[in-house]
């Protein structure tokens, strides 16, 4: 069973910039597909690499924004602090 309907995903798909997404596909796969990247990645801890995922990902290929900055549209999540 697919989680959308096939009709409700050729409406977006049909309303997507191609030579965009070419773009943020490029950069996407000139990242993640390096292998030097690919390598120093699984080297690392999850909490080591999570806050410059963030940025690889979201701010240098898909162009968000990233708090602080002013009019941010992305920021991190928030831990809650156990007190003794």
């Amino acid at each position: 069973m697919s989680l959308y309907q096939n009709s409700v995903l050729n409406k977006y798909l049909k309303g997507l910039d191609t030579e965009k997404v070419n773009k943020v596909y490029q950069k996407f796969t000139e990242h993640f597909h390096n292998s030097t990247i690919q390598e120093n990645i699984r080297n690392s801890k999850e909490e080591q690499y999570q806050g410059e995922f963030l940025i690889d990902l979201f701010v240098n290929v898909l162009g968000y924004t990233k708090n602080p900055t002013p009019n941010f549209n992305l920021t991190t999540e928030l831990k809650k602090h156990k007190r003794f």
